[in-house]
């Protein structure tokens, strides 16, 4: 089974490096900038799981795809999703499966607009992992987990078969008969801990130190009745996680939306935060903790916009 993982940034360089080491067939989909960085120093993963050097690792630039792969695997940032959808298109024939790893579920409709609904899975991962100046790939914490499967459920034979690629691979991987309710379970937490950490500046145990551990439950279940309006009404066990995760003395946990805010960087606002909104029964229009980090969120993008129009227009 021949993979094209698309960028070797955090999430492509872990799961991608993985996948090499365990002896897969992998080849990584590369901008001109990484590409030249990682023919200097190869790949390298710093990880409580184990440390990993890979020197040269395979690669293509999106000029130079020959033709398709078996399976696509996605990690790239919402906002760059159109101009990623276009990179690798030519890696998608027939029998292709596109394994999307982003958060939410706008991209699934994008996705399937563009390939067919028949070639993309649904998927997620539960890793926390970051680049240095370096380039190397820093796995923060003890998760690393992939979870994919068929939209429409159940265990397919080409399911079958990437759990057959996937195993003995040194990463938790998963298939799952139910991936969208996991999907929308993992996107309650994501959206829950984003809104929380950035509208707070600080990580959840500052917050909790802050007396502001029932915020968090408050954003959990803000989420949890927009996941049953939709059909998806989350589990007990992860709705209970979720809260309890959000509510740790101590913990140094923030979301990585927080981290792209620190350093000005754009961020998955709407994706993650805005469109989970949209869906609400009320469509988004009471006041609630939600709506709250959504236009503080926008907010910081106007902002950050309107601070590099100034900065282009002295540089001209």
């Amino acid at each position: 089974m021949r993979f094209l993982v698309v960028g070797a940034g955090a999430l492509g360089g872990y799961f991608g490096g993985r996948l090499l080491e365990a002896g897969r067939d992998v080849t990584f989909l590369l901008r001109p900038g990484r590409a030249a960085q990682l023919a200097r120093t190869g790949l390298v993963i710093k990880s409580p799981k184990g440390d990993l050097a890979l020197p040269a690792p395979p690669s293509v630039q999106a000029d130079a795809i020959g033709g398709p792969f078996d399976v696509v695997i996605v990690g790239c940032k919402a906002y760059d999703l159109a101009q990623t959808m276009e990179s690798f298109a030519p890696a998608v024939g027939p029998a292709t499966l596109v394994l999307p790893l982003l958060n939410g579920m706008r991209h699934l409709d994008d996705l399937r607009a563009r390939f067919g609904a028949e070639r993309v899975l649904g998927g997620l991962c539960m890793i926390s992992a970051s680049l240095d100046e370096a380039g190397t790939v820093l796995h923060h914490n003890d998760m690393h987990g992939l979870t994919y499967g068929e939209l429409g459920g159940g265990r397919s034979a080409r399911m079958q078969a990437l759990e057959a690629a996937f195993a003995g691979v040194r990463f938790d991987a998963r298939a799952s008969d139910a991936i969208l309710q996991d999907m929308w379970e993992k996107w309650m937490f994501i959206a829950s801990a984003a809104s929380m950490t950035c509208l707070m500046r600080g990580s959840v145990g500052d917050i909790v130190l802050a007396g502001g551990s029932d915020i968090g439950s408050a954003m959990v279940d803000e989420c949890a009745a927009i996941l049953a309006h939709n059909g998806f009404a989350p589990r007990a066990e992860p709705l209970a996680r979720a809260k309890a995760m959000l509510a740790v003395q101590g913990s140094p946990v923030t979301a990585s939306m927080f981290k792209d805010i620190e350093r000005g960087a754009p961020i998955e606002g709407e994706h993650i935060v805005g469109d989970l909104l949209r869906r609400a029964a009320d469509g988004s229009q009471a006041v609630s903790p939600l709506r709250i980090a959504a236009v503080h969120l926008r907010t910081y993008e106007a902002r950050r916009m309107r601070e590099q129009s100034a900065q282009s227009q002295s540089a001209a």
